[in-house]
């Protein structure tokens, strides 16, 4: 399902990868010699994380170009623009960008909250 730019499904999938990444994560090991040392082990999927989030910022990115461009259309008089498409553009680039502040901050609230847990 997409909402304006938004594709909710890779967000599920974005969860689902991070739900996956943390169930594989094991905690500091112990070497031979007695010394706790971390696990140095690449998690999987923290390349398609980044491209995800990458993508979908992209798209935020392009629906506010269009839609500041089909403004700047209208205003300037161009005949195949009208106002309904103009302001529509407008609350899809508006509701993209509302929607990507949601998701930043459940994520920043979700780091805070792991960071305050204890080890």
């Amino acid at each position: 399902m997409s909402i304006g730019a938004i594709d909710t499904g890779r967000i599920e999938a974005m969860v689902a990868q991070l739900k996956a990444a943390a169930a594989q994560t094991k905690p500091a090991s112990i070497n031979p010699a007695g010394e706790a040392g971390l696990n140095t082990r690449k998690v999987e999927g923290a390349n398609s994380f980044h491209s995800i989030l990458k993508t979908s910022l992209d798209q935020v990115n392009q629906v506010q170009q269009q839609g500041s461009q089909m403004a700047q259309r209208f205003e300037m008089g161009d005949p195949s623009v009208s106002l309904p498409d103009a302001m529509i553009a407008l609350q899809k680039s508006s509701i993209a960008l509302q929607s990507t502040i949601q998701v930043r901050n459940k994520l920043v609230s979700a780091y805070q909250e792991i960071m305050a847990m204890g080890v």
